[in-house]
């Protein structure tokens, strides 16, 4: 039997020292806070997480877009039918490519994704509240740096387990 480094809920556990585990309970508290009050504001944590991508870059392709926030193409496809059906996305014909489709937030979009984002601050400004003005920047400094090429080199170009797969029938 293996030997722990100390008692299973401690801080000196291996599962509190555990990138993945640290990383998963982080996200499924702030999915849990945050998923109530994007649904606020007629959209999902996906939907948001789209908005927000579009709004840095109008003009991007759908499958750009897919790439971009990590979600596959076909999923995708529904989130932008909720944010179309729920007037906070518009879609129309790329001129340079008919086939293609440019998506656009509409104002009623940008108000809703305004009024999530500040709610959204208000909750992660409540989860660092611990933090000293310093660390928070370091903390989402560092974030930031390990979502490129660190990531990036530990994936080695496998498909993405955790993006946001079609439904499975």
């Amino acid at each position: 039997m293996a030997v722990s480094p100390a008692s299973e809920g401690s801080p000196g556990s291996w599962l509190h020292q555990d990138l993945h585990w640290l990383f998963a309970r982080l996200k499924q508290g702030l999915a849990t806070a945050e998923a109530a009050v994007v649904r606020e504001h007629g959209m999902t944590l996906w939907g948001y997480t789209v908005l927000m991508a579009i709004v840095e870059a109008p003009a991007r392709t759908q499958l750009a877009l897919a790439q971009a926030v990590s979600v596959d193409k076909s999923k995708l496809v529904i989130i932008l039918d909720e944010l179309e059906n729920a007037g906070l996305v518009s879609r129309r014909p790329d001129p340079a490519d008919r086939r293609a489709r440019i998506i656009e937030v509409t104002a009623q979009g940008s108000r809703a994704l305004k009024a999530a984002r500040s709610d959204i601050e208000a909750i992660e400004d409540r989860l660092l509240t611990g933090l000293a003005p310093s660390e928070r920047t370091t903390l989402k400094s560092a974030l930031r740096h390990l979502v490129g090429d660190p990531i990036a080199r530990v994936e080695d170009g496998r498909p993405h387990e955790t993006a946001c797969a079609p439904d499975q029938a």
